[in-house]
C-alpha cells in the first residue's frame, strides 16, 4: 500500500472568509471552490479545503469541538487504492465516492480518504549552504538570501492528531504499512507509510478523549531560510506565533508554528529527516529536552546603535 501522505484536508469553520484569508497570507494559493468549499493550494497542488461548519456535504462532525472533517491520503497507484480498500472492508464500512475518493473512518472516528495522488511534481531548487571544507554549494555572486525569496509552501507535510487511545490509533494505521519511524514515550508515534520516505506524515499524541482533533498541519518549505522569512512575514501581517522558530530533535525538521482561526496550529517546516527500512525507531522521553535543540523567539528588526529592539 504505497500511501504517499496527505493530499488534502477538509475542515468545517464558521469563520470561512477569516480562514481563506488565514491559509492565503500562509501563502496558500486559492485555487477552486467545489460547491460550498474553497480550496487553497499549495505548489505542488496539496491542499486544505474550507467550508461552512453547517455544510450538509461534509462527513459528520466529531463529538468534539474539533473543526477537521476529513484527511484524504494520495496513494500512488490504483492497485494500492485496492488494497487499502481490501484491508478495510474487513470491518468497516467503506464508500468510494463520485469524486473517486475511497472514505470510511478509523478507529478513532476520524474521517479518512484515499485517492490517486494529485500531487504535482516539483522542480525547484532546495536551499544551498556554503561551508568550510565543503564544495560550493551556490555559484560565485550568488546570494544565499534574499527578500526576493517567494518562501512559499511548497507541499502538505503531515498532520497530527490527538488521541484518546495512541496504542489503538496505532493499530489501525500499522494495517496500512505505516510504521513508527520515532516515538515518545506515554505519548505516541510518529508514522511513515510506505509511499514516502519522510520521517512522518502523521503523529499521534495521546489526550484525554475530550480533546480528540487535530492538534496541527504544515507544509513543507524550501529550507530554514525559508521557515524564517515565511514566518516573519506571517508575524508582519498580525498573526500569533505559537512556538518557534526551532529546530526538533525527533525529524529534525524546521518548524514554527502559529495559532489559526481553525481553531487548530498551523506550522511551516522544512528539512526534514528521510528513513527506509533500515532505519530503527527511538524512543524518548516526552518533554522540551527531547522536542528541540533549539527554540528561538521571534522579536522586531534592529540594527546596532539603534533603539533597543522590542520584545
Amino acid at each position: 500500500m504505497k500511501i504517499i501522505g496527505p493530499d488534502y484536508l477538509v475542515f468545517g469553520v464558521d469563520n470561512v472568509d477569516d480562514c481563506i484569508q488565514y491559509l492565503t497570507d500562509y501563502g496558500l494559493k486559492p485555487h477552486s471552490r467545489d460547491g460550498g468549499g474553497t480550496y487553497l493550494e499549495a505548489l505542488d497542488g496539496t491542499g486544505v479545503k474550507i467550508y461552512l461548519r453547517s455544510d450538509a456535504s461534509l462527513p459528520a462532525a466529531m463529538e468534539t469541538a474539533t473543526t477537521l472533517r476529513e484527511t484524504v491520503y494520495g496513494v500512488a497507484d490504483e492497485a494500492s487504492l485496492q488494497a487499502i480498500e481490501s484491508e478495510l472492508r474487513k470491518d468497516r464500512e467503506v464508500v468510494r465516492g463520485e469524486d473517486g475518493v475511497l472514505r470510511c473512518r478509523d478507529d478513532m472516528g476520524f474521517a479518512l480518504g484515499f485517492q490517486i495522488t494529485k500531487r504535482r511534481a516539483l522542480d525547484l531548487p532546495a536551499e544551498a549552504s556554503h561551508a568550510p571544507g565543503a564544495p560550493a554549494a551556490r555559484a560565485v555572486n550568488a546570494l544565499g538570501a534574499s527578500n526576493d525569496i517567494a518562501a512559499l509552501p511548497r507541499s502538505l507535510s503531515h498532520v497530527v492528531y490527538f488521541v484518546p487511545d495512541a496504542v489503538k490509533a496505532e493499530a489501525f494505521y500499522n494495517r496500512l504499512g505505516f510504521v513508527c519511524t520515532d516515538r515518545f514515550v506515554d505519548t505516541g508515534p510518529f508514522l511513515r507509510p510506505a509511499g514516502t520516505q519522510d520521517h512522518h506524515t502523521l503523529f499521534l499524541i495521546q489526550t484525554p478523549p475530550f480533546m480528540k482533533g487535530i492538534e496541527h498541519f504544515t507544509f513543507h518549505l524550501g529550507g530554514p531560510t525559508e521557515v524564517m522569512l515565511a514566518g516573519s512575514r506571517f508575524v508582519e501581517k498580525g498573526y500569533e506565533s505559537f512556538w518557534g522558530p526551532g529546530r526538533h530533535q525527533l525529524g529534525s525538521n524546521w518548524f514554527w508554528y502559529f495559532n489559526s482561526p481553525m481553531g487548530c496550529h498551523v506550522e511551516y517546516d522544512a528539512d526534514m529527516d528521510m528513513h527506509d527500512e533500515a532505519w530503527t525507531a527511538r524512543v524518548a522521553a516526552p518533554g522540551a529536552d527531547n522536542s528541540q535543540y533549539f527554540l528561538f523567539h521571534y522579536q522586531q528588526k534592529w540594527f546596532p546603535g539603534g533603539p533597543p529592539a522590542k520584545h
